[in-house]
């Protein structure tokens, strides 16, 4: 991918026209469906830093799903900056179709009012946050309750007869109102937006019970979503009502989900629109559809919804080459005034493309602008992702009001942004993130021995049910009792150490993966260097991630090989699937400390953005007063300590935050902080100094939210810089299997990739079955615990969706109350995971309890009987103590 300037089209224009305004910024297609499961999982970072706006989810005490009750997410969400949570009522039964009792329709509405009478007495509880709840008495009643199917209430669709369905909906309706005057009520919930609906608003407005939030299903096509809004509203218009906000609570499809260039085809049509939209649930729930890994790792399509989230200022007009057609190049775009840029988001098409701004406003951007582009690309369901790539960091001319960037290399899989500010100041170009990289296909790789096979084809427009994949096409044959090996032929420019990701994935309920959990597989580079890969395990097959390593190659052509059997290093155990192998050089940019430019941060209290300093490290700088703040969305490979560098112009001084936790001062007091600081010089006799602090911070492994807000009248800040380690802050391990263990819990061998393949098992079920550790820490306060975990378990499920399980621990530091913490699936138990918890801890010696128990519903005494409410923590490893900073 590369970009340069044009004077003439290519294969076609995204004309992006910034003098025509669209309307204010709504951010509304960052919705999602059963995508929380609990506090924690996803992670608080997860969910403000995707900007999600709108959940859909479960009836408290639901038995459709595991997890995801509405009580329960409730408050996380809103603290992590959500709008509302809509309740589905009728997902506090089995099935789907859902199995409400009863003999006649009439027995099984009866069972299903007071159970929507028993849910809102329990919003009523809530206090301040009740304002948050929107209920959705019926959900897809005409595949369901009103349809024509065994469980529904006459087997007469409401679509033919509507008469059942819409007393249904006036008495609900009534009921909700009558016991919650302020309620707000969310319907009819089709699947699409049928021509009945037209019916349904008619009868809803004579008997006075309109919804108050108008909701369909868009499991479409994102062009449907253009017109099925303009559908509605012109329906609005001819019935007298409205308008009423929009939600489309269920959009786009397996094939779609992960994928950043399909996404944005969404996004676009829904941020058009000026309506709400939540992704579809086809998987498993509290991973936000397929966007985040674990609890707090982001794939690509969560940096898609990051970088979405972070517009402001109003939408502008864009003119895609094909407008409205799917699998075409579209996008979405804002210009902020105030802030002086314009950011775009675009994908959907590979080739190469011009993307044209017109109307370029003198006033705000001068006569040269500064473009910076970044690649937001798919790196699998469960795969995580690093932060978006900077392709390209120039200025151009602004030429009678236009600028033109030609576009070249797109990848269809992947999303771009490009940002354009002012220029002109002596900003220096940054170089882009990776050198050099190439992927290469499964498929196209040679073969040799048995057991062979190329599958597919999997997703692609005609069967978006399926799963993505780089070509919809993958190689089978790595697994239990194989000889096989796959042989990629690759080339490369210079010598170095060069990252290479495999993209695979193991069905990890598939027989021969039950055994051991990840498959192992072995790489060599031209026949030597033996490494032993574990591949990762998704939910079902072709759901894809990638293990990662390093090698050192020697420009020219080389062969690199994954096998079942190594002659060094053993067997292959398990059955993987092979999509691809990247690989990426690490040249000194890539080596070199991640940028994180001020002027493109989060700024909030009255913060600005400055592009007259001379000296900056891009084209502007962030200026905070006091009170001001900047918000940094900063990536993490791993968990642990990073040295953040803060540049800053002048002797401003600012709060350090990290993921909420305060952790001192920037300014004058560096001196106070564990590596001090220093001054650059920008350059130039009229450019002032950058003072730069470096500070040593425990960063959890994906995604971290840092935060600078000013103490002083003024702090101008510059960048953030992240990098490695320098060893600051201390850090101790201590293996699960030296704590001591109470009844059940007890250390095992039967989890071989456990570390020393010991761990302790059978915690939970009562706090007489605990593992106590004893830490030390060598100062008191904040620090990290960073357990090592797996949680294989999975409740039977009644339909599609995979119905993983979060255990979770109650954590008592020195028998203080206990804090309870979720667990994700690992997808196996021997399938290990990290997740850090932040503790205070004394100084000297700490003690760390574990324990578990079944939690029991919203009234205290009934119990889950689907196996949905886990009485366990998970599989516990080893536990590592880090000093927060």
């Amino acid at each position: 991918m590369a970009a340069e300037t044009s004077a003439a089209p290519v294969s076609g224009n995204l004309t992006i026209d910034l003098g025509t305004d669209t309307g204010p910024f709504h951010g509304g297609a960052s919705g999602t469906l059963y995508g929380l499961y609990g506090d924690g999982v996803p992670s608080r970072n997860a969910v403000e830093g995707m900007y999600v706006r709108t959940v859909s989810t479960k009836a408290q005490d639901g038995t459709q799903h595991p997890g995801a009750d509405a009580l329960e997410i409730l408050r996380p969400f809103v603290e992590a900056g959500g709008k509302d949570v809509y309740v589905y009522m009728t997902d506090i039964y089995r099935g789907f179709p859902y199995e409400w009792p009863g003999d006649t329709g009439a027995e099984r509405l009866a069972d299903f009012t007071a159970r929507v009478r028993r849910q809102v007495e329990q919003v009523l509880t809530l206090g301040a946050y009740k304002s948050h709840v929107v209920y959705v008495p019926f959900n897809e009643p005409e595949g369901n309750m009103f349809g024509t199917g065994e469980w529904s209430y006459d087997q007469v669709s409401w679509r033919t007869d509507p008469g059942h369905y819409f007393t249904a909906w006036r008495d609900i309706y009534r009921l909700i109102k009558e016991l919650d005057p302020g309620a707000r009520i969310a319907g009819p919930n089709t699947c699409l937006l049928y021509d009945e609906v037209r019916g349904f608003l008619e009868f809803a407005k004579a008997e006075d019970v309109l919804p108050d939030v108008i909701t369909w299903h868009e499991l479409t096509s994102p062009d449907e979503i253009r017109t099925s809004v303009a559908k509605y509203r012109a329906l609005e218009r001819e019935l007298g009502i409205g308008p009423l906000p929009v939600n489309i609570n269920e959009y786009a499809h397996n094939y779609h989900l992960s994928v950043p260039g399909q996404m944005i085809q969404w996004i676009a049509a829904i941020e058009e629109s000026k309506v709400d939209g939540d992704m579809a649930y086809w998987n498993i729930d509290g991973n936000l559809n397929d966007s985040v890994v674990e609890a707090n790792k982001g794939n690509g399509q969560w940096w898609l919804f990051n970088a979405y989230g972070q517009f402001t200022g109003n939408t502008v007009r864009v003119t895609a080459p094909h407008p409205n057609v799917q699998y075409t190049l579209q996008g979405v775009a804002v210009l902020d005034r105030a802030k002086r840029q314009a950011r775009v988001l675009l994908g959907g098409a590979g080739g190469s493309a011009d993307v044209v701004f017109e109307h370029v406003d003198s006033e705000v951007f001068g006569t040269t602008v500064h473009v910076r582009l970044l690649e937001i690309p798919w790196t699998g369901q469960v795969g995580a992702s690093a932060q978006p790539l900077r392709l390209a960091d120039h200025e151009l001319p602004v030429v009678e009001g236009k600028v033109t960037l030609r576009l070249v290399g797109l990848e269809a899989m992947s999303a771009y942004q490009v940002i354009l500010s002012p220029g002109g100041e002596g900003a220096v170009a940054l170089s882009p993130s990776v050198g050099w990289r190439r992927s290469y296909q499964a498929e196209d790789a040679a073969y040799i021995g048995d057991g062979h096979s190329l599958n597919g084809p999997e997703g692609s427009p005609s069967d978006v049910d399926k799963f993505a994949g780089s070509t919809g096409y993958h190689v089978g044959g790595l697994r239990t009792g194989s000889d096989g090996v796959l042989v990629f032929s690759v080339e490369v420019p210079r010598d170095g150490t060069y990252d290479v990701s495999v993209f695979a994935n193991s069905h990890n309920l598939a027989d021969a993966v039950r055994e051991q959990g990840p498959t192992n597989v072995f790489l060599r580079v031209d026949g030597s260097h033996p490494q032993e890969l574990r591949l990762p395990l998704g939910y079902k097959w072709a759901v894809w991630g990638h293990t990662d390593t390093r090698v050192e190659l020697t420009a020219g052509a080389h062969t690199i090989t994954l096998a079942a059997e190594d002659p060094d290093l053993g067997v292959t155990r398990g059955d993987a699937v092979v999509d691809r192998l990247g690989l990426a050089l690490r040249d000194d940019q890539v080596t070199a400390p991640a940028l994180y430019d001020a002027e493109f941060a989060v700024l909030g209290g009255g913060a600005r953005v400055d592009y007259a300093q001379r000296g900056a490290s891009g084209p502007g700088v962030a200026v905070l007063p006091r009170g001001g703040t900047a918000t940094f969305w900063v990536h993490a490979a791993d968990d642990g300590e990073a040295t953040v560098t803060i540049d800053r112009i002048g002797l401003g001084e600012g709060e350090l935050t990290i993921n909420g936790e305060n952790v001192g001062m920037v300014g004058e007091v560096d001196r106070g902080i564990a590596g001090g600081g220093d001054m650059g010089i920008a350059g130039g006799d009229d450019m002032e100094i950058v003072e730069r602090s470096y500070v040593p911070l425990f960063l959890a492994s994906g995604i971290n939210k840092i935060t600078i807000a000013g103490t002083s009248d003024r702090l101008v800040l510059d960048r953030l810089q992240v990098g490695p380690s320098r060893g600051l802050l201390p850090t101790s391990t201590h293996p699960a299997e030296e704590g001591t263990t109470t009844g059940s819990a007890r250390v095992t061998g039967a989890h071989t990739f456990a570390t020393g393949g010991k761990a302790v098992d059978g915690i939970g079920g009562g706090a007489a079955n605990a593992l106590t550790l004893t830490v030390t820490a060598e100062r008191a306060g904040r620090h990290a615990l960073t357990i090592r975990y797996s949680n294989g378990e999975q409740a039977p499920a009644t339909h599609y969706n995979p119905d993983p399980v979060c255990r979770h621990a109650d954590i008592a530091v020195n028998g203080a109350a206990p804090q309870r913490v979720l667990f994700p699936t690992t997808f196996h138990f021997n399938n290990f995971h990290d997740l850090s918890v932040p503790v205070t801890l004394d100084q000297g010696t700490n003690t760390l309890t574990f324990t578990a128990d079944e939690l029991p519903d919203h009234d205290g005494h009934s119990r889950n009987q689907y196996g949905q409410r886990s009485a366990y923590a998970p599989v516990i490893d080893r536990v590592t103590v880090t000093r927060l900073a």
